[in-house]
């Protein structure tokens, strides 16, 4: 299966659909939330983005449905241009899909000895192989503590360095071994899972895309439409879970001249909503997923 859709009843729900309303997945991947989305209109309208070129196989057929190939941080351009504003909805399923992962040429895996790419969209020159090889030891080691949250950042920047000056590091399993010394054995796996959760922010600029996304979606969505967002690590959960709350990045809420606060949104989940234990058992990939909705005032 291409991917299983995360937390999906909980997902839609949360856009609190109207049949005849207009409609984002910023998401698309495996098309699961936008068939969901779609199961509940009648004549309203479902967006959907992507930029990911193997996302186009999921698409339905359906004269409701528009798949815009583009990162989600154009949000507001393409619904412009497709008359779509103001919107009622707005989901956006955050990270990596199954697909990505398991298809071993894509990189994203250290499961599998492929080239060190990461790309989602394959249309972009930066890749992985490229900041491995060409980043200086500073700039690997804070991306590293950043992105990977990873507390001996400078062994893993000093021990790819030392690598490449011998030869290119051009695969996962170069990589790998060339970072090996700076993990306990029993915890590799889950420091190589944090090295390349690292890498693969930096190719695609998630946290900058996220960013501009979240900032864009009051200007987009209508008084009483809902944004929906499932993140997977701490990085992207406090982006939303800080503009929710406050409107903007940093989380700060800020006051009138009366000192009453001034919010663009009523959060609608005081602790975020996470998988049950029968939804992990079918999907582990969905253990560290969050879900948060919030309405626009």
């Amino acid at each position: 299966m291409y991917h299983i859709p995360v937390l999906l009843s909980q997902s839609v729900d949360g856009l609190n659909i109207k049949p005849d309303g207009t409609y984002v997945d910023a998401t698309f991947g495996g098309g699961g939330h936008s068939r969901e989305i779609l199961k509940r209109l009648n004549n309203g309208r479902l967006f959907a983005f992507d930029q990911d070129s193997d996302a186009l196989q999921n698409v339905p057929d359906d004269d409701r449905f528009v798949l815009i190939k583009s990162n989600f941080r154009f949000i507001k351009n393409f619904l412009r241009l497709h008359d779509a504003m103001p919107a009622d909805g707005i989901l956006a399923d955050l990270g990596i899909s199954s697909h990505q992962i398991d298809v071993p040429e894509r990189g994203f895996s250290s499961r599998f000895d492929a080239l060190l790419d990461m790309r989602m969209d394959r249309d972009q020159e930066l890749t992985a192989a490229n900041i491995v090889n060409e980043y200086d030891e500073q700039d690997l080691s804070k991306l590293f503590r950043k992105y990977g949250e990873i507390k001996n950042s400078g062994c893993v920047s000093r021990a790819i360095v030392r690598t490449r000056e011998k030869e290119r590091i051009k695969t996962t399993f170069q990589l790998a071994e060339a970072v090996r010394s700076c993990f306990p054995p029993a915890r590799f796996n889950k420091s190589m899972a944090k090295v390349f959760q690292a890498l693969r922010i930096e190719v695609n600029d998630e946290l900058g895309a996220l960013e501009e996304f979240l900032l864009q979606t009051p200007g987009v969505l209508k008084e009483g439409g809902r944004l929906v967002v499932i993140a997977y690590h701490s990085l992207e959960d406090r982006l939303v879970k800080n503009f929710m709350k406050s409107g903007n990045l940093e989380g700060k809420v800020e006051k009138d001249f009366y000192g009453n606060p001034i919010l663009t949104f009523k959060v609608l989940t005081g602790k975020p909503i996470v998988p049950g234990e029968e939804e992990i058992k079918m999907n582990k990939r969905a253990r560290s997923a969050k879900l948060r909705i919030a309405e626009k005032i």
